[in-house]
């Protein structure tokens, strides 16, 4: 039987932030449900999620920014998925990208950079 876990990486902050290291060791699927607020402030909030390898026991893991997110945007013919090192949001919007199955990894956090105003909120959808 599957199950899901839904973490609150990132809940409206309004500077830019890295979240709290979150193990997910044992997932079977990854996703990031980011989200921009406060839009007529103007300004970006870019998403970058960083991952770590150690055990569940670690209690400070070592975190690296990946390059191995999947955005959800119309595919070409190459029969290959597009991977992004980021998202960049720009108006009150969601955006929704998968963690790549073949990045096994045991922790994960979320940085939102801000450029000039909004609020930036992060989700981490873990499948087990």
């Amino acid at each position: 039987m599957n199950s899901t876990r839904v973490i609150t990486a990132l809940d409206a902050v309004v500077a830019t932030t890295t979240s709290n290291k979150f193990y997910v060791g044992g997932a079977r699927r990854i996703g990031f449900l980011f989200r921009r607020g406060l839009s007529s402030e103007g300004g970006t909030s870019t998403f970058t999620v960083n991952i770590g390898g150690e055990s569940e026991d670690t209690t400070t893991p070592t975190m690296l920014a990946t390059n191995m997110l999947i955005p959800n945007v119309a595919g070409d013919n190459t029969k290959t998925l597009a991977h992004v090192a980021n998202i960049a949001l720009t108006t009150d919007v969601d955006s929704y990208v998968w963690l790549d199955p073949v990045c096994l990894v045991n922790w994960v956090s979320v940085t939102a950079t801000e450029a000039t105003g909004g609020s930036h909120t992060a989700f981490i959808i873990c499948e087990y």
